[in-house]
């Protein structure tokens, strides 16, 4: 039943990506952020369509994320890329509105909605932040400047291929993007959970199991109820943070989690040795 849920949740975020591209986005030339914006940008100047240029795209990404992440996150992932795809080739291009503020404003929201969605249930829309995943797991420096380099790109270039004006209303898209994707989901690289429970021992080795990430174990007491209790600390991206709702639900549903931003981490944050 919860594959049947998560499948139906990228589903819904493929279509709503879609919809945000081919009715508002791709009429107004105004780009989407990550490798969405790079299949439009190539689609300007190739006979290929955007949705076809994003699979094309993805398709080496995929197979690095599964080796490198793990089976079940990239194949949701992928599978949401394909629907996408699809929805793209089949839902036509229409030009609702003249209004490049509009256009910009309303696909990125809709656009937002479909890769928060698809974020809550433990996928992604593929491309950049499979590679974000990877590199944050190879490395403790932040992997911010990836998404800022790649979609400071995607602007410029924007800008040279058309105009100024446009460049300015792709920003607006990644603006609206990122405080929508905020609301639903996070943007938040790294984040940190603390976990009171009162089955540390389980909690710990369920969390080493699926995700093998440092976990920090400190004494607490229930300041009402007066039970000894422990809290676990630990760091995690943002890709995790679905994997780790699992693992408590599963191990122990009545656990007290708090999960907070995290600005930086300084010394060891790694998957693999």
């Amino acid at each position: 039943m919860e594959n049947v849920k998560k499948l139906i949740a990228v589903i819904i975020g493929a279509l709503l990506l879609a919809v945000g591209l081919n009715i508002f986005l791709i009429p107004a030339n105004v780009f989407a952020s990550g490798f969405t914006g790079v299949a439009q940008l190539i689609a300007t100047v190739i006979p290929l369509s955007t949705g076809i240029l994003l699979l094309i795209l993805n398709i080496p990404v995929a197979i690095l994320g599964w080796i490198k992440i793990g089976k079940a996150f990239t194949l949701y992932s992928f599978i949401n890329v394909v629907l996408t795809t699809f929805f793209l080739e089949i839902i036509p291009v229409i030009e609702i509105s003249t209004d490049l503020l509009l256009n910009a404003v309303f696909g990125g929201v809709i656009l937002a909605l479909g890769a928060g969605i698809t974020l809550k249930w433990g996928a992604s829309s593929g491309g950049l932040d499979i590679i974000a995943l990877i590199l944050s797991r190879k490395s403790d420096r932040p992997v911010g400047i990836y998404f800022f380099v790649l979609n400071a790109l995607i602007v410029i270039t924007s800008g040279l291929l058309f105009d100024w004006e446009r460049a300015l209303y792709t920003l607006v898209t990644l603006y609206v993007s990122s405080r929508v994707i905020d609301a639903i989901y996070t943007r938040h690289v790294k984040l940190t959970a603390f976990i009171i429970t009162k089955n540390a021992d389980k909690l710990r080795e369920a969390i080493h199991n699926r995700m093998t990430r440092g976990i920090t174990r400190l004494p607490a007491k229930g300041g009402y109820s007066q039970e000894d209790k422990e809290m676990l600390m630990i760091v995690i991206t943002r890709y995790e943070l679905y994997e780790l709702k699992q693992v408590i639900q599963e191990v122990d549903p009545s656990a007290f989690t708090n999960i907070v931003e995290t600005a930086g981490v300084f010394g060891l944050f790694r998957k693999e040795s």
